[in-house]
């Protein structure tokens, strides 16, 4: 499978390549350009001998292997990066971003996992006309193939875990978003309740004969707003 995509690329680009190694030839097909074989002929421009055919594949998973590192890497870096953000409390709502990210990776994963076990397969029981400089070479690219899928599924792991600390952080937010609005509710209730009643016209009103009714009505709201702002805080500081 091709790995050689970027992620502002659609995950469609993914292709496979199918090969046949014989004792005197290495057949390969495709249906899409692949940068792994591009690579490939340009380090065969470059002057690279191979000694056999499966020295060719070796050098083709290489690249493979390269491509791969190189993609974990700068998603690292990006990882790396919004992680220091949401440290500084300055990463903001960036769910889309690690969510592509994400799915991704673990398709990439999914793509790339059965190689590593198909190959160790092939060294456990490798056709007769193998040298062994070969399988060692294959078995080093294998396993160093191998150690870069592992930090893939890492790097998969790091990932959940940010989001789902920033899915608390903006639950958290929501949570004092909420109660600061239940809060003006609150301190607003006596002046509403107040309002209403003087605004019957009924007769009885009270402080309605005295010239300083208002700035008394005002001391008796200011204060009672007071006591339940003082109790909401109160209750806030237990939770």
């Amino acid at each position: 499978n091709d790995v050689t995509f970027e992620f502002d690329r659609s995950v469609t680009d993914v292709a496979s390549m199918w090969a046949c190694a014989t004792p005197q030839v290495l057949v390969t097909a495709r249906l899409k350009p692949l940068r792994a074989i591009d690579q490939l002929r340009a380090s065969v421009k470059r002057g690279a001998a191979f000694a056999s055919p499966l020295g060719l594949l070796v050098h083709l998973l290489q690249d493979q292997a390269d491509i791969l590192i190189r993609i974990v890497r700068d998603t690292t870096a990006s990882v790396d990066a919004l992680e220091d953000s949401l440290l500084a409390h300055r990463l903001g709502d960036r769910r889309a971003e690690l969510a592509a990210m994400r799915r991704t990776l673990v398709r990439l994963q999914r793509l790339l996992a059965p190689e590593p076990g198909s190959v160790f397969r092939l060294l456990n029981k490798p056709p007769a006309w193998v040298n062994d400089y070969d399988l060692q070479d294959l078995r080093e690219s294998t396993e160093e193939f191998s150690l870069v899928l592992g930090d893939l599924v890492s790097l998969v792991e790091r990932i959940k875990l940010l989001q789902e600390e920033l899915a608390a952080m903006l639950n958290e937010q929501t949570n004092r978003t909420l109660f600061t609005l239940t809060l003006v509710t609150v301190l607003a209730l006596p002046i509403n309740m107040v309002a209403g009643f003087f605004g019957m016209n009924v007769g009885g009103i009270p402080f309605a004969a005295n010239p300083h009714g208002f700035w008394l009505l005002l001391a008796l709201v200011a204060g009672f707003t007071l006591l339940v702002g003082r109790w909401a805080f109160r209750w806030r500081e237990q939770f």
